[in-house]
């Protein structure tokens, strides 16, 4: 009962409607990345997929999303839909939450402090500092950033943006899935990555029934899936090379309802799947992205889901913040 509860009250805090006016707010503010068909073959270095296969792989490029990932959506969401005070917004991140509120800060005029963990790829923290933020290093992983930030919120003032967690955020995630439904015709799947699982929510909120929602984890930080084991958000393991991006320690307490409503399967694949993933995406596409950002792609290509006869999947890339170096063989 009280399950059925919590997911009525999101479902009413997060509606297509909603991810609608959001994206109407936030649209001039946001490029509409591309999506690219491609045969599965290309991916896998198969060649083109027998009959029967797959019937295409779209891929939604939201690496090339303004600061260089999905997150400037739900971080222009809030800093528009929310009122700011005069201390300017704070944010913890993994980095690229952090990236996206330092660019829409400084976009918009407002003072930002953002704290993230060592664990962070040097390319995003020298990016928040090039963007201006005040940025502050805490601790190993996200949670010990999370509890800095919230330190900070309490004694400045701050207004602060969470990185998953936040109505806003996951209403403006979920133009991911309103662009990508006009973009991608007929569509069947859309594989998501997950972290603290506000890109997943607001995209299967937009979806509901309409498209199969496919949650894609690292299988050493598997926050949904250990979500889904314990029904409700549960710490995880926090050890992947997409450690940065998908390693929050659990779900949401907004975004975790949202999943058991919408979220039809979740998949794990492994660090050397990831890193082939990754790499077959720059071979045969000259598509750049970080680990988190491929997670989808490595579960096409190794099975852990599995393209029904004739299906119409979509895979969301979600970002490329790093460096070039890091796609050297």
């Amino acid at each position: 009962m009280a399950g059925d509860l919590e997911q009525d009250r999101a479902a009413r805090m997060i509606t297509r409607d909603g991810i609608r006016r959001t994206y109407d707010t936030i649209r001039p503010y946001l490029r509409r990345t591309p999506v690219v068909q491609v045969d599965l073959g290309a991916l896998t270095g198969a060649g083109p997929q027998a009959a029967g296969g797959p019937r295409a792989v779209s891929l939604k490029l939201e690496q090339l999303q303004c600061a260089g990932s999905f997150k400037a959506r739900g971080a222009f969401a809030n800093l528009l839909l929310r009122d700011i005070p005069a201390a300017g917004v704070v944010a913890a991140s993994g980095g690229n939450h952090g990236v996206a509120v330092a660019y829409a800060a400084r976009r918009l005029g407002v003072p930002a402090k953002i704290f993230v963990p060592v664990v962070s790829a040097p390319a995003k923290i020298e990016r928040i500092r090039r963007l201006g933020a005040d940025l502050v290093v805490a601790g190993d992983r996200y949670a010990d950033a999370l509890a800095a930030a919230q330190q900070w919120e309490e004694s400045s003032g701050a207004l602060s943006v969470h990185a998953f967690d936040q109505r806003e955020t996951i209403l403006g995630q979920g133009s991911v899935a309103l662009e990508l439904a006009e973009q991608a015709d007929e569509l069947d799947t859309v594989l998501v990555p997950v972290g603290g699982g506000g890109l997943i929510a607001g995209i299967a909120a937009y979806l509901t029934d309409r498209v199969r929602v496919i949650g894609v984890e690292p299988s050493g930080a598997p926050t949904l899936t250990c979500a889904r084991a314990h029904g409700k958000p549960a710490d995880a393991p926090t050890g992947s090379i997409a450690a940065d991006a998908l390693a929050p320690r659990r779900v949401g307490d907004l975004v975790f309802p949202l999943t058991q409503s919408y979220v039809d399967d979740v998949v794990l694949v492994d660090d050397r799947s990831i890193s082939e993933a990754q790499a077959a995406l720059w071979e045969a596409l000259r598509i750049a992205a970080e680990p988190a950002a491929v997670v989808g792609v490595a579960a096409l290509r190794t099975g852990a889901y599995r393209a029904a006869p004739g299906e119409h999947v979509a895979v969301v890339i979600s970002g490329a913040n790093m460096t070039p170096s890091s796609l050297d063989p």
